[in-house]
């Protein structure tokens, strides 16, 4: 079942605030009856408004009376939540507290406590009451959000071909693909954010192939497509006729069918939103064995792979258009040549094109723009330019419509995480793990029904990427996004929709915090201000309504905590700032804590208080407050610091990094058996004391216990082989990621690790690397990424058999004394994509440089070679690089090569 969403963009609290109202009628409350009934009255007329946010939240045009009051309703939902929290906390309720009931009852004895109920329910009651009398006094109609505007994008399919740019190199690539000899019916994919070209593209190569086939059609698939009139397009494009018959869904199928039997056709469907719709359409086309093609168009990889899932099918990746073809689009638009553009505007033009980021719809629509006005004024082409990441420039609109479609595409919860990327400034890199918690922390995504939320939290930012949403920078070991980047166009449309929802606010100028005349709900402060600069909160809005803090730049004072009461989300990114972290106990709703190990600040000496604390990351922390170990919600602890005793008690702990086994107690590195939910862990020593081997004793009996763990990170100094044994049934089965620093080492390759049966990622040390330790680690079905060191060698080859041998394995990194020592039989590693090989290149066995077998590794696409070549003169190089290029010629798939020489001198 989904996760449900407890805070969004469009309801804002009310989810929440509706199961908070539920609480407020448990049975002790039920002992006040008049309180009861007020409540009841309350919850259901917020759960008829919670209704109407909802279809309003899929309605994008909205009249202004409407809007105000859909606005404040969700405004008033943030603070009736903030009234029952504050409420709650004071009765002193905490999470999961079995004494909670009794001291409800005991309070609701007293006067003053029923007498402060009883007014807090009369303030919220009024709340709801005014807002509900407003829709009444107004008449507020409601819109059908199924109404359908115009695709922008239509004007693009009769698009001078003489002014396309950067299509030329993709649609040789397609029509290459369509004109082979293969008689059977193909797909090819066409995938990639909107704006990148693929209507254009594919239009173009329908154009070109005009008198290679019988007939062809193009047609585009709505988001909600209705099928029958799908076919019934086609037929009409197909047969150049139009009918206003109409048909039973499989008439037509067999009519269309039927037609297309004898006869070569090439079908465009362009823009599919969904892999079910493909699965229908993909019924259309008869398999006729006359060399018959379909394209498809989508922004989501998961549709193109369905789309293309055969192997003689076929898929292209757009990409945005390279800096020499963004140019020539942009000036060639304007000025008709790039040497044509004056010289004032020539720097202001390429930081447009730089904020573009190869996006040729936002280039075309940019140009455009400016071409139509005329002007030549650097002032105007300033303003074009900073607008481009402001949002505030509605002349932009024009890019914000295509972009549109793939926001409105989204489900709500989809919509409220991609609207918080607007909390990081332009061309940030975000850590995806620190993203994901965030939503968490905000309440986007919650547990329900046992389903874990970091689970979910992964899922969202899975369809976002694959929804081409946000731009991957990094990936990890399985092919997961690790790190992302929001492009430029979609940040403008994020930021647009953001202040119409008043979801987030940038404070980017000292004077624009003086300008805000509503509640500010989340806070982007980006203010670069010198050592005795101050970051200023206006004094006439209340700050204890915002819900998230992000600090970035280089200011020097950040405003006291105090300020803001129901914060859950507080992050620091400075630059070399001291932190205030001065009331913080005072924020009993704070769930995240991230500061920056550029930041110098102190922790409170008692933090027992924040009993909702998730995530407490602080990566330059050198202490931390004794009560720590009573926060039981926290889940993810990043300090770099000695843990008071107790730490057993954090049994929601997943993420626990990094943990020294010499600067905590033995007691502590005994209790590690009692975080069973633990999933990632960093181990750390950075030297030998006198009660090593008890201490290595007892971090062996917890990690044995450690039935959750997926990632283990292991930095001590020296040999490890007491770790040993490190396999099932005691030892973490779930083990996906075992890292271990080159400062410690194995003497050979333990045979537990054979047994690591989920193993994903291996890096380490061996002092020798014999070929029964390259059999143990052969057999681990699902290695993907191997990082080897070998201390030295006694001369025995390491041979890589065949057979199955590292069957998933698809990056190998191996640092030997000689390369000459390896070999590779046929059949090993069949899915190797890219081998690393780090080696000396001094006295090389029998004037071999190269490993024997490489023409074996079948998949192999990169070979990059680190040669040390210290003491070797300037003339024997270039036998080293000629060596290893005889090797690799051998290669049939001629894989790229990387040579880097190097030496001392």
């Amino acid at each position: 079942m989904a996760t449900r969403i407890m805070v969004s963009a469009s309801t804002g609290a009310m989810n929440a605030l509706l199961g908070k109202l539920t609480t407020l009628m448990g049975e002790e409350f039920s002992k006040l009856k008049n309180l009861r009934k007020e409540v009841k009255f309350i919850s259901d007329e917020l759960g008829s408004m919670k209704g109407t946010l909802e279809m309003l939240g899929d309605v994008d045009n909205l009249d202004p009376q409407t809007e105000r009051w859909r606005d404040t309703l969700r405004e008033m939902s943030y603070d009736i939540e903030d009234i029952i929290d504050d409420f709650m906390h004071h009765i002193g309720e905490k999470s999961k507290n079995r004494w909670f009931a009794r001291k409800i009852a005991r309070l609701l004895k007293e006067f003053r406590a029923r007498y402060r109920i009883a007014n807090r329910i009369k303030e919220i009651k009024a709340l709801v009451l005014e807002t509900s009398a407003r829709r009444q006094r107004y008449k507020f109609d409601i819109p059908s959000s199924s109404d359908v505007s115009i695709d922008p994008r239509l004007a693009t399919l009769y698009e001078n071909a003489a002014n396309l740019v950067g299509v030329q190199a993709p649609m040789h690539e397609i029509i290459s693909w369509v004109n082979d000899k293969e008689k059977q019916l193909k797909v090819a994919s066409v995938v990639g954010f909107g704006g990148l070209g693929k209507t254009t593209l594919v239009n173009e190569v329908s154009r070109s192939l005009k008198g290679d086939f019988h007939c062809r059609a193009f047609v585009s698939v709505s988001q909600k497509p209705d099928i029958t009139k799908l076919i019934h397009s086609l037929l009409s494009e197909l047969r150049s006729e139009t009918s206003s018959q109409i048909c039973e869904f499989s008439v037509l199928l067999n009519t269309l069918r039927e037609y297309l039997r004898h006869k070569r056709y090439l079908i465009i469907i362009d823009d599919i939103w969904n892999a079910d719709v493909w699965r229908v359409i993909k019924c259309f086309f008869p398999e006729n064995g006359l060399g018959s093609r379909v394209i498809a168009t989508t922004r989501i990889q998961d549709v193109a792979k369905a789309c293309s899932s055969h192997h003689r099918d076929y898929i292209l990746n757009m990409k945005p258009l390279s800096n020499k073809d963004s140019r020539r689009l942009f000036f060639s638009r304007i000025f008709g040549l790039e040497e044509a553009c004056p010289h004032h505007l020539r720097d202001i033009s390429l930081e447009i094109l730089r904020k573009c980021g190869g996006l040729p719809l936002a280039i075309i629509s940019i140009s455009s723009m400016l071409a139509s006005e005329g002007t030549q004024q650097k002032e105007r082409w300033e303003h074009v330019r900073d607008s481009l990441s402001s949002g505030t420039n509605l002349t932009l609109d024009g890019v914000r419509q295509i972009l549109k479609l793939s926001y409105i595409d989204l489900p709500c919860h989809l919509k409220t995480c991609l609207l918080y990327l607007g909390m990081y400034p332009e061309d940030y890199t975000i850590e995806r793990s620190n993203l994901e918690r965030q939503w968490i922390a905000e309440g986007f995504i919650t547990e329900e029904n046992g389903q874990d939320g970091a689970e979910a939290a992964k899922k969202y930012f899975n369809e976002m990427v694959n929804r081409s949403l946000i731009q991957p920078v990094e990936f990890d070991s399985k092919g997961s996004v690790t790190r992302c980047k929001v492009h430029d166009m979609m940040l403008d449309l994020i930021l647009h929709k953001s202040k119409k929802e008043n979801f987030l606010t940038i404070i980017d100028d000292p004077q624009s915090i003086t300008r805000m005349d509503y509640k500010p709900r989340r806070l982007s402060i980006r203010l670069d201000v010198g050592s005795n600069g101050r970051t200023i909160l206006p004094r006439n809005i209340s700050m204890s309504h915002v819900r998230t803090v992000m600090f970035f730049g280089r200011s020097q004072n950040t405003p006291p905590l105090s300020e803001f009461k129901f914060l859950r989300v507080l992050f620091f990114d400075l630059d070399h700032a001291t932190v205030d972290l001065i009331g913080l106990c005072k924020l009993y709703q704070l769930r995240y804590l991230w500061i920056s190990c550029f930041c110098s600040y102190q922790l409170p000496t008692q933090i027992r208080v924040l009993q909702q604390l998730q995530t407490l990351d602080l990566v330059s922390c050198s202490s931390v407050p004794s009560d720590i170990v009573y926060l039981a919600g926290l889940v993810h602890l990043n300090v770099d610091a000695w843990l008071p005793n107790g730490i057993g008690n954090l049994k929601s702990l997943q993420h626990l990094c990094r943990f020294d086994i010499l600067v905590n107690s033995l007691y502590n590195i005994r209790s590690l058996r009692e975080l069973t939910n633990l999933r990632y862990l960093i181990i750390s020593c950075d030297y030998y004391a006198e009660d090593m081997d008890s201490r290595m004793d007892a971090l062996r009996s917890s990690l044995e216990s450690l039935c959750s763990l997926q990632c283990l990170f292991i930095s001590l100094t020296g040999f490890i082989d007491g770790l040993v044994p490190l396999s099932p049934p005691l030892a973490p089965y779930r083990l996906e990621r075992l890292i271990v620093s080159w400062k410690c080492r194995f003497s050979r390759v333990p045979s537990w690790m054979g047994e690591l049966c989920n193993l994903r990622e291996l890096q380490c040390t061996f002092c020798e690397l014999l070929n029964d330790g390259v059999g143990i680690l052969a057999e681990l079905l699902f290695l993907t990424d191997l990082d080897l060191k070998v201390g030295r060698s006694i001369g025995e080859p390491i041979i890589i058999s065949g057979e199955g041998a590292f069957p998933a394995l698809k990056r190998f990194k191996l640092r030997l004394s000689r390369a000459s020592y390896l070999t590779f039989q046929a059949g090993a590693m069949p899915k190797l994509e890219m081998l690393k090989l780090m080696f000396n290149a001094r006295a090389p066995e029998q004037n071999r440089i190269a490993p024997t077998g490489i023409e074996h590794l079948l998949a192999l696409e990169e070979l990059h070679a680190e040669i040390d070549c210290d003491g070797i003169r300037e003339s024997e190089k270039s036998s080293v690089e000629s060596g290893l290029m005889s090797a690799i010629n051998m290669h049939r798939n001629r894989p790229r090569v990387i040579i880097d020489l190097w030496d001392n001198n």
